[in-house]
């Protein structure tokens, strides 16, 4: 009754958890999506309008385009003559400085000198000096004005007639009087007397250009109420384009009823609510493994999720296209994590819900379709780095071709077909190449294995293997063994052939720790003569502990670990369980002294796994190698197996383990034949 209890506690735990996932993805998912205060239309230029007749519900201006005003700005902008302020303080305090060092007149000149500099000088600064930076900005158009403030009055002046600091200076050596001195003066370094002597006037500048650039108008004409905009069918020109723009942008100033966005809001939370609902009960029905495992569940959600929130960002701040999202990564990961199925199925639920916020839902939701289903047949066992490479080309060429043909069904004319969005569809090709190095960050969050860590972890160069094979050679080649054996069974019934090879490399790595203590490591001396059976037995099953100890030391991962916790499930040592039950006949024997820790095989694989090992060492006992003698091994074990219960908590079916005896025998007849005896020659 309490383990009833205890059942029905932990279903009903499962299903509010599962609840409570499927409320914050929704309410996430949501949150983000792009609502409009008015009614959103989608549309584009030069494309067909998707909706019915568009007609004024009240009077609108057509505002300009950006383009246009800027234009209209730039222009404007030509004839703008800025403000300077004169500072007369600054040409008497330089002449000053001039006179004051060469009072006593220039070395190699007459005396009267001095003041012809200075007359220049003044009539430099009478026409004004501005600063370099200033100046050149100004002068790029000869014909620019500026006003020059003395006092109350600003006097329009060409920026030709005034001087820069640098201009200023070469302008002395064009007087023919000081020209021909040049080389002299120069040693006067008389740009030191020269300074701006006009400043800007930035607040009045920014004032007056404010107010210029106020009197622009932003409309160039009216729609009058009960005008007919466009019609269903009509292509959306330039013309009409700004008119649709400049009708959002009054519907946005009108401002919505809180009714109408309540109402928005109501129907995204229905529509995202009724397909992420659809996807937890394909989950709970056809692949009930993956709701009950927290990992699976979290990863599908997570990918669901993260993809519309990113297309409602990208739709809501007009950021690039969304057609540059690698949306084909969430069905490779589902894909390799798990399976096709689950896949598109995860795929298309995440399409269809991010298509709420984008422009021409229908040809998104095909383009993405497409793209998944390619992605999906073309990455069926992702062992190779080069298969990402070609899954991002085909999605790519795919994604471009469907895109393709659905221009040709909606145009007339092939010169106006969109050319863009095939650039868009390459971004997107190389975006998911980054699909490989995110498939690790994938396994370190989730705690899943993919089939290129299975190939890594399988190389028998890595340094426990290697340890493996220099420490136990007897049992490193019984691990190969039986990894073929198995790999061979789980392709025959469908199961993971990767995962097993690689757990039956693993599954006796414990054995190191005692080698000489396994028969397979035996040169003739066996070290159990001198012990008893107990210490035998604890010792033997001491490889299982030791293995998983191994295990954590190199961080590999928990499929690997069970592969060693179940190889001999609850199983006994029976050798050492026999051996001392004889011995001690009239003594109660404890079992669990003799029993393996288990747990049993959960997995198909783990089955697999455990059948092969244990019928590969005890094939090396056969006295003959015939086919009734293997037959009747391989029957034998494996009946004894499923009659102990080791398969019951693991989905294999009799089927599948009909098909493993089948597999066994035929590997064991070819491994153990019999050769021909060659005859010697008779001299």
């Amino acid at each position: 009754m309490i383990k009833f209890k205890n059942i029905e506690n932990h279903y009903w735990r499962n299903i509010a958890s599962r609840s409570a996932l499927v409320i914050v993805a929704v309410v996430l998912i949501v949150l983000f999506l792009p609502r409009t205060e008015g009614k959103l239309f989608h549309y584009d230029e030069g494309k067909p309008w998707m909706y019915g007749q568009l007609i004024a519900k009240f009077d609108f201006p057509i505002f300009k385009t950006e383009e246009a005003l800027k234009a209209e700005r730039d222009s404007m902008m030509k004839h703008f003559q800025p403000y300077f302020n004169i500072n007369p303080t600054v040409e008497q305090k330089n002449i000053m400085r001039f006179r004051e060092a060469y009072k006593n007149g220039i070395p190699g000149l007459p005396k009267e000198y001095t003041e012809v500099i200075a007359h220049r000088l003044h009539d430099i600064y009478e026409a004004g000096v501005i600063d370099p930076q200033q100046y050149s900005t100004l002068v790029k158009d000869s014909d620019n004005l500026i006003r020059v403030v003395t006092g109350k009055q600003a006097v329009s002046v060409p920026i030709n007639k005034t001087y820069s600091t640098i201009g200023a200076y070469e302008h002395l050596f064009m007087d023919p009087t000081l020209g021909p001195k040049r080389s002299i003066l120069q040693q006067c370094n008389l740009n030191d007397y020269i300074e701006a002597n006009l400043v800007y006037d930035k607040d009045r500048s920014e004032t007056e250009m404010n107010d210029m650039l106020s009197l622009i108008p932003q409309a160039s004409g009216m729609v009058m109420e009960g005008q007919r905009i466009i019609d269903r069918g009509d292509i959306v020109d330039a013309k009409t384009y700004r008119v649709l723009n400049s009708f959002e942008q009054a519907m946005e100033k009108r401002n919505a009823t809180k009714a109408e966005i309540t109402s928005t809001l109501i129907g995204q939370t229905i529509y995202v609510l009724i397909l992420i609902g659809l996807f937890t009960l394909y989950l709970a029905l056809f692949r009930k493994d993956y709701f009950d495992k927290p990992r699976s569940i979290s990863l599908l959600y997570a990918m669901i999720v993260i993809f519309p929130i990113l297309t409602s960002l990208m739709m809501e701040h007009n950021i690039l296209s969304v057609y540059i999202l690698p949306f084909t990564m969430a069905p490779i990961f589902f894909r390799v994590f798990m399976d096709s199925r689950t896949a598109f199925i995860g795929h298309a639920t995440m399409v269809l819900i991010s298509a709420v916020a984008v422009k021409y839902q229908y040809e998104f939701i095909i383009v993405q379709l497409v793209a998944g289903l390619v992605a999906i047949y073309s990455l069926r066992e992702l062992s190779k780095r080069s298969q990402i490479f070609l899954t991002a080309l085909l999605v790519t060429i795919g994604s471009a071709a469907v895109y393709f043909a659905l221009q040709l069904i909606q145009a007339d004319d092939l010169s106006k077909l969109d050319q863009t969005m095939y650039y868009h569809f390459a971004v997107n090709g190389f975006f998911l190449l980054f699909t490989y190095p995110l498939m690790l960050v994938i396994e370190k969050t989730f705690g899943f294995v993919s089939t290129v860590t299975m190939f890594e972890l399988s190389n028998t160069n890595s340094e426990l293997l290697r340890r493996l094979s220099e420490v136990a050679p007897g049992t490193f080649q019984h691990s190969i063994t039986v990894g073929n054996l198995a790999t061979e069974i789980a392709n025959r019934i469908g199961a993971k052939s990767q995962l097993v090879r690689t757990g039956a490399l693993y599954h006796d790595i414990g054995k190191m720790l005692n080698p000489v203590f396994f028969t397979e490591n035996q040169a003739g001396v066996n070290p159990h003569d001198k012990l008893n059976d107990l210490e035998s037995a604890r010792i033997i099953i001491s490889h299982v502990t030791e293995g998983l100890k191994l295990a954590e030391k190199y961080n590999l991962p928990r499929e690997i670990k069970e592969f060693i916790t179940t190889h001999h499930g609850t199983g006994l040592t029976k050798y050492f369980y026999i051996h001392y039950k004889n011995e001690h006949p009239d003594e109660e024997v404890n079992e669990e002294q003799f029993r393996y820790p288990g747990p049993n095989p959960f997995t198909r694989e783990q089955a697999i796994l455990m059948m092969s090992d244990t019928v590969e060492a005890a094939s090396r006992s056969l006295k003959e190698y015939t086919e009734e003698s293997i037959s009747t091994l391989v029957n034998r074990l494996i009946d004894d197996q499923v009659a102990q219960g080791f398969f019951t908590d693991c989905p294999i079916t009799f089927r599948d383990i009909t098909a493993a005896k089948n597999v066994l025998i035929e590997r064991l007849k070819s491994m153990y034949h019999t050769r021909i005896q060659y005859p010697e020659l008779k001299v």
